[in-house]
């Protein structure tokens, strides 16, 4: 695989803000160097995580350069730099390029939707901007677009455009994907409760904000998975399944951050609109943690 520089348990940290909703950059190092020092792979910043569509132009390249100044080349970096517009995409992904970082990411993010020719020329106009590879981006639950498997395959005879997620929760996409192009293609899965099927289709990565609450699991699946130990990882993914579920179903930010108070880890505050956990759901991912725990 050429220009693919992620593999394993690829970490996503939150972005954590001050009371007064500016961004605690401070903060934010510590959580890349805490996800850092915990064995991942590498560190994309800026996703759905990192609330990447409720920063403003200014504080996406603070968080940019914050990221890459704090793996400081330890780990491969990943930048999303999604935007409405090509143009600011653009920006963006020079921006995360010159800074250095090792690729970027991108989701189609439309008001309008988007046709096939225009999403291809989107990612080609970008791709003819930069060096580094691009990860293609597939949420249409965050981003509104869901690009088909015929799209995706398109998407990849663009040069830069080495990598794909898959965030649809659909792992028949990854078969498809894998079938089509071979082991060649390089697909990471970013539907964390399809961690174990998505290994199983030829993931070769897996995106994820989990390894803020329950990094050893993660790697420990991930590791079980190389070594073809199918039981053993079946027995992993199962400690955290119900996990995966909630945070996905409650929203990563706001989850991320309850299970670090409840960690009794600093974790910020969250970006209006988004409000913290109810009791009741405090309560529950507890339970679920106080279970993986002990």
């Amino acid at each position: 695989m050429k220009n693919v520089p992620f593999k394993g348990i690829i970490a996503y940290p939150i972005t954590p803000f001050h009371e007064n909703n500016t961004i605690n950059l401070p903060l934010f190092k510590e959580m890349v160097e805490k996800l850092i020092l915990s064995g991942s792979h590498g560190i994309a910043s800026l996703g759905s995580a990192g609330v990447m569509p409720y920063l403003s132009d200014e504080e996406k390249e603070a968080v940019t350069e914050a990221t890459i100044q704090q793996v400081n080349g330890r780990i491969p970096t990943l930048i999303g730099v999604s935007n409405l517009t090509t143009e600011k995409t653009i920006h963006h992904a020079q921006f995360a390029e010159k800074a250095g970082a090792d690729a970027v990411m991108i989701i189609p993010m439309s008001y309008w939707k988007l046709t096939d020719d225009e999403i291809i020329a989107h990612y080609d106009a970008v791709a003819s901007k930069i060096s580094i590879p691009i990860m293609a981006y597939n949420n249409p639950a965050t981003g509104g677009v869901d690009m088909s498997p015929a799209l995706l395959k398109r998407l990849l005879e663009i040069p830069n455009v080495t990598m794909i997620k898959e965030s649809t929760g659909d792992v028949q996409r990854m078969h498809y994907l894998r079938k089509e192009l071979g082991e060649d293609v390089a697909f990471y899965n970013g539907s964390n409760p399809l961690a174990l099927a998505a290994f199983a289709a030829g993931a070769i990565g897996w995106c994820t904000a989990a390894p803020n609450l329950i990094p050893e699991l993660n790697l420990d699946l991930y590791k079980a998975i190389q070594e073809n130990q199918l039981h053993k990882a079946q027995d992993i993914f199962y400690k955290q399944v119900e996990l995966l579920k909630f945070i996905v179903a409650k929203g990563l930010p706001r989850a991320v951050k309850a299970g670090l108070d409840i960690l009794g880890e600093e974790s910020g505050y969250l970006r209006n609109p988004l409000k913290p956990l109810t009791e009741k759901e405090t309560e529950e991912l507890r339970k679920i943690l106080n279970e993986i725990r002990y």
